[in-house]
């Protein structure tokens, strides 16, 4: 009897640690496409848009036009854990009254605030931000 107790907790730590070394992410949302960013220039317009990156997840008017792409990546340590956001991207293409880019932004989470990793600078604020910030709590980050 002594030896089957001591092969099932073998096993049970067998199990447990092939269950610690294996992960799993998930990616939801859009996936932005390689170098699909270089290819919008500022005067680029609506269609231009929307052929290279496809239909936006929303649609805004935040002082003129705007496009968000929103995607998120979440990460679990085993299959009976749950996942945990381990990434956040809202990329923001912003349109003048004639529906022209005129400019691009990857916002994502960096010391718990929204940070823009393609100008590397943080919204100070507004419409805008308040707008972001709700996207972001929407979809699972807390600010």
């Amino acid at each position: 009897m002594k030896g089957f107790h001591l092969t099932v907790a073998l096993a049970s730590a067998l199990v447990l640690s092939a269950c610690g070394n294996t992960g799993e992410t998930l990616q939801r949302g859009y996936v932005l496409p390689e170098g699909a960013l270089e290819q919008i220039p500022v005067g680029a317009t609506q269609e231009q848009v929307l052929i290279v990156l496809g239909t936006p997840s929303t649609v805004a008017t935040v002082s003129g036009d705007a496009f968000y792409y929103i995607s998120q990546k979440a990460h679990r340590s085993a299959a009976f854990m749950p996942y945990e956001v381990s990434d956040q991207r809202v990329i923001g293409v912003y349109f003048d009254k004639e529906r022209r880019v005129t400019r691009l932004a990857n916002y994502g989470v960096k010391d718990g605030k929204i940070f823009d990793f393609y100008s590397q600078t943080t919204p100070t604020g507004g419409q805008e931000l308040s707008y972001l910030r709700n996207m972001f709590k929407n979809v699972g980050f807390h600010l």
